[in-house]
């Protein structure tokens, strides 16, 4: 673990999504019938090519994922119980509540439109703007928080533990949690559809990345699997990622430019959530267990970040590639980045409110 860190494409993601949001813009002012093509390419509103690419953009997430390490989570009850209750019982409700009260009060005259989804129903956009936060609310990530806890020096064992314990749980509580706080939000909900994006995008992967990872490490051993296999698979899982960015922009791009500061509006609440839960996971629940601050980093960091790629998927397949839905998700990636390295920053900096801190920052000596 010693030369782990961030590669180009996790260190500069807000660069990537920043070129992505000027192609798709482009693509769709040169060539407006591509994006849409490919989009009614579907089966049961679901995009045949964009289902493809969002699945070669989950797999190599998932394949990552090591479940043996969830029968050690019981050595450790408090902080996976802690973990599993900001990310299950807080998280989703407070998402919806900032979301709601920035975007459907404070913001409701800056988001005027609707919009049809990809059911045929009309929507007002502030509400299907809602939806996206909704879905990036309820996903816990299981991706990139495993940087964050590295380098942050946190309990890289808590960490596996909850990616692999919330990449489960989301197969049973996703669909429920999300249909529940759609509706909340007047947004139509196929039940049917949400299953479909759920087994798509979520147990789909997971149990295609759990099955492949047993049988490379059985047949070429473990070195070979993290040196070669995932080295090759990571710019597989990028480029499924920023073609559908692409392609999402391409429809978006008209919204964008019409309402250059949506974006902005969309960014705030996500911001003051990330923040207001790590805050709270950190600062408040973390010391009052009693944590060590191995532990207490991972569980505010899982809290704080969100698994924007199962948002993405499920935005897409429930409301369509041109949704509003669909846009506030990729707010959540632009910001993922800028945001965490910030967090990991304040851990490391304040480590002194904990016990059992051996950082090498002068607070923490």
């Amino acid at each position: 673990m010693a030369t782990k860190k961030l590669s180009i494409f996790e260190r500069y993601l807000t660069v990537w999504v920043l070129l992505c949001i000027t192609a798709g813009i482009l693509l769709g002012k040169v060539a407006p019938d591509v994006a849409t093509t490919l989009n009614d390419f579907s089966i049961y509103q679901v995009s045949i090519p964009i289902a493809i690419c969002l699945f070669f953009m989950m797999y190599p997430i998932m394949v990552k994922i090591d479940f043996t390490h969830v029968l050690k989570s019981a050595k450790t009850p408090k902080p996976v119980f802690l973990t599993l209750f900001i990310n299950w019982a807080i998280k989703p409700f407070s998402m919806f509540a900032i979301s709601y009260f920035f975007l459907g009060y404070l913001f409701k005259d800056y988001l005027p439109g609707t919009e049809v989804l990809a059911n045929g129903e009309v929507v007002e956009l502030w509400r299907s703007y809602i939806a996206g936060t909704i879905l990036l609310g309820i996903a816990p990530c299981t991706a990139m928080v495993l940087m964050w806890g590295y380098l942050a020096k946190g309990n890289d064992g808590l960490t596996l533990v909850m990616v692999a314990i919330n990449s489960l749980l989301m197969l049973l509580l996703y669909g429920p949690l999300g249909g529940l706080l759609l509706n909340i939000n007047s947004m139509p909900v196929p039940w049917q559809t949400m299953l479909l994006s759920v087994s798509i995008y979520v147990a789909l992967p997971l149990i295609a990345g759990y099955f492949s990872r047993k049988w490379i490490i059985q047949r070429k051993g473990i070195e070979w699997f993290k040196e070669e296999f995932l080295q090759w698979l990571t710019p597989v899982s990028i480029t499924a990622l920023l073609v559908t960015l692409i392609l999402l922009f391409s429809f978006k791009g008209e919204v964008i430019i019409d309402n250059p500061l949506t974006i902005l509006w969309i960014a705030i609440p996500l911001t003051v959530q990330t923040l207001f839960i790590f805050a709270i996971g950190y600062f408040i629940f973390s010391r009052w267990l009693k944590l060590s601050y191995h532990d207490a980093a991972p569980v505010a960091l899982i809290g704080a970040s969100n698994h924007f790629e199962v948002a993405i998927a499920t935005a897409i397949i429930l409301f369509g590639l041109s949704s509003g839905a669909a846009l506030a998700t990729v707010v959540g990636v632009l910001i993922e980045v800028p945001l965490m390295l910030m967090l990991v920053s304040i851990c490391k900096r304040t480590c002194h409110l904990f016990d059992e801190c051996h950082l090498d920052y002068p607070a923490c000596k």
